[in-house]
């Protein structure tokens, strides 16, 4: 019977590079403890040699000097026709909002009108368009004039500032003081019998009431310009009624608008 052979291994040698690189790998294996404990050297290394730099702040906005740039209260006083006070204004740079703005929305309608609107400020469409309230908020505030049996253009409409804040936010006190003196004037100019502030920003700014629209809105309230005392309806803003689009809200904005209406009615 013959011999089994047991099966012959041939055991290679390894790899140089392998060889080369197993010192190096079993001196990086390190405990979890080790691990987790980074070494003074490496937190030397990672720490930063010198104070982070602090970014600086922003200059305070520096109205221009030049003139035009921002009208006096005498050239805007001067002005015996919106016409001419929408020339002396319209270069006006006296606040943060002028160097961002594509076009000076001064507002729009009779120069006479009875019924006058005022607002925030110009949003996107306003701003590209150089008109008040011609987006959706306009349409909406122009069906609710038609259904008060007016025209748009029998009505006068403008705003508390002229030129579009960022990202349409809410025009702060200071930008709302620099453009105050203008919408002054054009109350004065047009005279109408009843004022209706659309929103917050004119029933604060122009009336100088802080209670939210919520709790005045459909009461009446007088503000003096230009030594004339006019009565104001205060009522929500369009935009806030497509917001909250529900029977209540436009019950109340229509019942606001009526009472305005009526009180034309009975002065003419």
């Amino acid at each position: 019977m013959g011999l089994v052979r047991e099966p012959q291994v041939s055991v290679q040698a390894p790899d140089r590079a392998v060889q080369a690189k197993s010192p190096e790998v079993q001196t990086s294996v390190q405990s979890p403890a080790q691990a987790r404990t980074p070494s003074r050297e490496r937190v030397a290394a990672a720490s930063p040699q010198a104070p982070l730099p602090v970014a600086a702040l922003p200059a305070p906005y520096a109205p221009p000097d030049r003139p035009g740039a921002c009208p006096s209260g005498a050239e805007v006083a001067a002005c015996t026709s919106l016409g001419d006070l929408q020339r002396a204004t319209e270069g006006c740079l006296a606040c943060p909002l002028g160097p961002g703005r594509l076009k000076f929305v001064f507002g729009e309608g009779a120069p006479k009108a009875r019924l006058m609107f005022v607002g925030e400020g110009p949003g996107r469409d306003e701003d590209l368009q150089g008109r008040p309230f011609v987006g959706k908020a306009g349409e909406l505030l122009d069906k609710m004039i038609g259904a008060l049996g007016l025209r748009r253009e029998d009505t006068y409409i403008a705003n508390v500032v002229k030129c579009r804040p960022p990202d349409n936010r809410t025009p702060t006190s200071e930008e709302a003081k620099a453009c105050l003196g203008f919408l002054h004037r054009q109350i004065e100019l047009v005279q109408p019998a009843v004022l209706v502030t659309l929103g917050a920003t004119p029933l604060r700014e122009l009336v100088g009431v802080s209670e939210g629209v919520t709790k005045v809105r459909g009461q009446w309230r007088r503000v003096t310009v230009g030594g004339r005392e006019i009565p104001v309806m205060p009522t929500f803003h369009p935009a806030y009624v497509l917001r909250q689009y529900t029977q209540d809200v436009r019950r109340a904005v229509w019942a606001d608008l009526q009472a305005a209406k009526a009180w034309i009615d009975r002065a003419e």
